[in-house]
């Protein structure tokens, strides 16, 4: 991994609510944005935007099923991710 990939991987998990949603998904495997808002005591746009962060980062995926959209953690996530929840 170059010095650039890893500062970006680093900025994206340095945020007490990224990581708690990084977290939460680990535990549940998937949830919506409302469950996830909930969950970290967030609201809905605040959490939609820390969502649209870990999925540009390749931190999680997403799946829309009717209106819904589903996020889990992605299989492919930057291995940085397991150090993480090692932590925890």
């Amino acid at each position: 991994m170059n010095s650039i990939a890893a500062e970006r991987e680093l900025k994206v998990l340095a945020n007490r609510r990224r990581l708690a949603i990084l977290d939460f998904l680990r535990r549940k495997k998937e949830a919506d944005v409302t469950a996830i808002s909930q969950a970290i005591r967030l609201s809905f746009t605040s959490t939609s935007k820390h969502l649209n962060m870990l999925e540009r980062a390749g931190f999680i995926g997403k799946e829309q099923r009717s209106v819904n959209v589903f996020y889990h953690l992605s299989p492919s996530a930057p291995k940085i991710l397991a150090a993480v929840f090692n932590t925890f």
